[in-house]
C-alpha cells in the first residue's frame, strides 16, 4: 500500500472512533441501564469499549479500501448507512431509553451489515471479511437488546 493510501485511512478512523467515542461519552450507561433487569447472558461492562474499539477500526478500515478504491453506490451506501444507523443506536438506548425503537435499529443494522457484506463479497473481499466480526457482535447485541426489551 502506498503511503499517500494509508493517510487516507485517517479521516476514516476520525470519523468512525472519534464518533464513536464522542456518542458513548454523550450516552453513557448510567443508573437507568443499571436499575434493568438483564438477561444472564449480559457481559460485563468493560467487555464493550474494547469490542467497539476493535470493530470501529474495522469498519473504518473497510469504508477506507472501498473509498480508496473508487467503489461508490451501493457498497458505500451501505457503508455510510450502516454507520448511521450504529450511531443512533446509543442515543435511542442509553439516551431516550426506548429498548423497542433501538430494538427496530439494531436488527435494521444487521441486515445492513450482512448487505454490506453480500454486496462486497465479490468486488472486495477483504472488506468484506472486516464486517465478518460486526456481523457476529451486532447479532449478539440484537438477541441482548431483545432480552433486555423483554424483561422490562
Amino acid at each position: 500500500m502506498r503511503s499517500v493510501g494509508l493517510l487516507g485511512l485517517l479521516p476514516f478512523l476520525v470519523l468512525v472512533l472519534g464518533g464513536g467515542l464522542i456518542i458513548g461519552l454523550v450516552t453513557a450507561p448510567g443508573a437507568w441501564y443499571a436499575a434493568l433487569n438483564k438477561p444472564s447472558f449480559n457481559p460485563p461492562g468493560w467487555v464493550f469499549g474494547p469490542a467497539w474499539t476493535l470493530l470501529y477500526i474495522l469498519i473504518a478500515i473497510a469504508g477506507w479500501r472501498l473509498w480508496r478504491q473508487g467503489h461508490r453506490g451501493l457498497p458505500m451506501t451501505l457503508w455510510w448507512a450502516q454507520l448511521a444507523l450504529n450511531f443512533l443506536w446509543s442515543p435511542l438506548f442509553f439516551s431516550a431509553h426506548r429498548v423497542d425503537l433501538a430494538l427496530v435499529v439494531v436488527l435494521l443494522l444487521l441486515l445492513t451489515i450482512v448487505a454490506f457484506i453480500t454486496v462486497t463479497w465479490r468486488q472486495d473481499r477483504p472488506a468484506a471479511l472486516l464486517f465478518l466480526p460486526y456481523a457476529a457482535w451486532v447479532a449478539f447485541a440484537m438477541l441482548l437488546n431483545g432480552a433486555i426489551w423483554r424483561l422490562n
